[in-house]
């Protein structure tokens, strides 16, 4: 009987599905919740165009007041909401404006600010991620996959 319970076992074991090699053992990762309902605030009209004199003080400021309260993190390509600790691909953010800044002393000090949305839990933030030379690899990919401010992927 003892030799019938292996087999049986050893049978079951063989009918589950193989999962993928880049995927940790344990149960899938949940859905992605639904947004709530809840209106995305508007970053101020002045809030899309640059100006010599901004510093990234007053970009994260302007977007403060315009309800972009929240932060977001760059993590091996994505992007981390500090609010639900939620992880997402750059390509699932909606981006309502994106801010360009760049060093007075050295053009090199490159940044780029982005308005965002977390599509799991509705809150309105900001991305601040380098670009040019001293963007990391993880940076530039999500520069890359962000989509433009309609939406739209360039």
């Amino acid at each position: 009987m003892v030799a019938g319970n292996r087999e049986e076992q050893s049978s079951r074991l063989q009918e589950q599905p193989e999962r993928p090699p880049d995927r940790p053992p344990g149960p899938p990762p949940p859905p992605p919740l639904p947004i709530p309902d809840r209106e995305v605030p508007q970053p101020a009209p002045d809030a899309y165009f640059q100006s010599e004199a901004t510093t990234l003080m007053d970009v994260l400021h302007e977007f403060e007041v315009s309800g972009f309260g929240a932060q977001f993190d760059e993590r091996d390509g994505c992007i981390r909401c500090l609010t639900c600790r939620r992880v997402t691909a750059p390509d699932q953010i909606a981006v309502h404006a994106l801010r360009r800044l760049e060093g007075a002393s050295d053009p090199a000090d490159a940044l780029a600010v982005a308005a965002v949305v977390c599509p799991h839990c509705a809150t309105p933030g900001v991305l601040t991620l380098n670009y040019g030379p001293e963007a990391t690899p993880g940076e530039a990919a999500v520069l890359l996959a962000l989509p433009d401010i309609d939406g739209t992927h360039a």
